[in-house]
């Protein structure tokens, strides 16, 4: 039988190893108190492509509770058409922010360093990219729900009297 004490320490290796890569660890800051190292494009795209596959999951479960076949193709051809709206429109001001500032790319929670009006988009630009990279993840996926569902059999479950 295990005690508190010792199942308490298998969590101590999970910790080590999300402290090397770098979760949880105190984080530096500059002169001017924004978080070191700086957001690189990479992380941000990568994050926002893992966002958008939780939401392909999300409007996959959602379109299966949608009563009508009609009604269940609408949804997702909007999802879609919106999505891909979206994914151009922030992407395109995402990278054009990015560029305009210069490496001085800020997190959220560095909100209290902007000492500008126009350093505000220091912190918009990884927020824009974000979101575009879930849309540009989600509409592809959305409009392939669509396609699937369409070509569906009446009696199948995925067709919805």
């Amino acid at each position: 039988m295990q005690g508190r004490g010792q199942a308490r320490c298998g969590a101590v290796p999970l910790l080590l190893a999300l402290s090397a890569l770098g979760y949880g660890a105190a984080m530096e800051l500059d002169e001017d108190g924004v978080r070191l190292p700086r957001l690189r494009m990479r992380d941000v795209l990568a994050r926002g492509v893992l966002f958008g596959l939780g939401a392909v999951v999300l409007v996959a479960v959602v379109a299966l509770f949608v009563p009508r076949h009609s009604a269940r193709l609408e949804f997702l051809a909007v999802a879609g058409g919106l999505s891909g709206v979206g994914a151009l429109v922030f992407l395109l001001t995402g990278f054009a922010f990015w560029g305009a500032c210069a490496g001085d790319v800020r997190r959220f929670r560095d909100w209290r360093t902007i000492t500008g009006q126009t350093e505000a988009v220091t912190v918009f630009a990884p927020f824009s990219l974000r979101v575009g990279a879930m849309a540009a993840v989600l509409a592809p996926a959305a409009i392939g729900l669509y396609t699937v569902v369409d070509a569906a059999a009446y009696d199948s479950w995925l067709h919805s009297h």
